[in-house]
């Protein structure tokens, strides 16, 4: 056995041993211990990753305990902290990393708190600044200009959304939508929540001719102005698109890193400032692609859950081989996890994916012991 699946597995014994002695254990920590076991039993390089709301951190008495966690061998990266007084509070519980809208503002707390104690210098080169949905509180969110303004902002991790479309592609989307609050119509016609387009009933081809989601509604700070994403306007030149603005996919943002990181080496950016730093960045930035799915719930959980109508999404097999075909494919699963509030597609990629990283969105600790969770995974 190799020595990474030996290491994980001996994490697991131990998360193991603890949830044994401890029969009351945090729920966090027991649900980890069981996808930790899970995972190492089917050979996964890497322990999972817990990713909880931030407020399951923060205040008296808090849901999560990272020291705990991290105890274990489970790293801790909570979404999505915007406020610097939040940001100083996570830091100093030593979670791995923040998913942020504003990596501009995360990276501004981080160099003060590094200069603030030089003695954890090795904590803040390991700490992951996730750009949430691109960094959507500088550009319209999951589009090729948001994601441009996260690799300017130097964010190790860009945090995005995936769908399936008619045709099999992770095209990148929170809703399971394309929602008129973001997006509109190339030509010009209506599109309101009346006549909206689910991804699972569209192309990606036919997604990209249609659609142009720069609209700004995430506060004065998000901008569209195309002068600003000078990356994304010549990318979409080279992949014939109608705008920068189109929806995009997974392999086509593999791409787009690619060519930024191109653009800023060798190319039409070299001689601009930074450039050297945001190319050794962007050369190994990763990537944290969540699958868009809900368990098939009762109405009112649905409700609760935000999705009053219910799951209009394709199967956790369909995502997991759309998702994880594309990683394969681009042969980045050194730089992709997947992540979900959906444990069965996490399920699904620990056994046909293991190399491939995964982590556990949670929020309410109550929902651990619901329907949302499989029961192999319920405290």
């Amino acid at each position: 056995m190799k020595k990474h699946a030996l290491a994980l597995m001996a994490i697991a014994a131990t998360a193991s041993a603890q949830q044994a002695s401890n029969p009351t254990m945090n729920p966090f920590l027991t649900l980890m211990t069981k996808a930790g076991t899970h995972a190492a039993a089917h050979g996964a390089k890497t322990p999972p990753v817990l990713s909880p709301n931030d407020a399951t951190l923060l205040g008296p008495n808090p849901a999560v305990n990272v020291a705990e966690l991290h105890k274990a061998g489970f790293r801790v990266i909570p979404w999505t902290t915007n406020d610097p007084a939040k940001i100083r509070a996570l830091i100093a519980l030593r979670v791995d990393g923040i998913i942020s809208d504003r990596p501009d503002i995360l990276q501004s707390v981080l160099r003060e708190e590094k200069a603030a104690a030089p003695d954890a210098a090795a904590y803040f080169a390991s700490f992951d600044v996730a750009a949430h949905r691109g960094g959507r509180g500088l550009r319209p969110e999951n589009t090729l200009p948001s994601f441009e303004s996260g690799l300017d902002q130097l964010a190790t991790t860009l945090e995005t959304d995936t769908g399936v479309t008619t045709d099999g592609v992770s095209l990148i989307w929170h809703d399971q939508f394309l929602n008129p609050q973001s997006c509109r119509k190339s030509d010009g016609s209506p599109y309101t929540l009346e006549n909206k387009v689910y991804t699972r009933d569209i192309s990606s081809v036919e997604a990209q001719k249609t659609f142009i989601c720069d609209k700004l509604h995430f506060g004065a700070d998000q901008k569209n102005d195309l002068t600003l994403s000078p990356v994304a306007v010549a990318f979409a030149k080279q992949e014939h698109l109608i705008s920068p603005y189109v929806p995009t996919y997974a392999e086509q943002l593999f791409r787009f890193v690619a060519f930024y990181t191109h653009f800023y080496k060798d190319g039409p950016g070299k001689g601009t400032p930074d450039a050297e730093v945001r190319w050794r960045n962007a050369e190994t930035v990763r990537f944290n692609l969540e699958t868009k799915i809900l368990p098939e719930l009762p109405p009112a959980m649905a409700k609760a859950a935000g999705e009053p109508d219910g799951n209009h999404t394709v199967g956790p097999e369909a995502f997991v081989k759309a998702l994880c075909g594309a990683i394969k494919r681009n042969r980045m699963e050194g730089r992709a996890e997947v992540q979900s509030f959906d444990y069965r597609t996490l399920i699904l990629v620990e056994e046909q994916y293991p190399e491939i990283p995964t982590y556990y969105l949670t929020g309410d600790p109550k929902t651990l012991s619901s329907e949302l969770v499989p029961s192999a995974l319920r405290p």
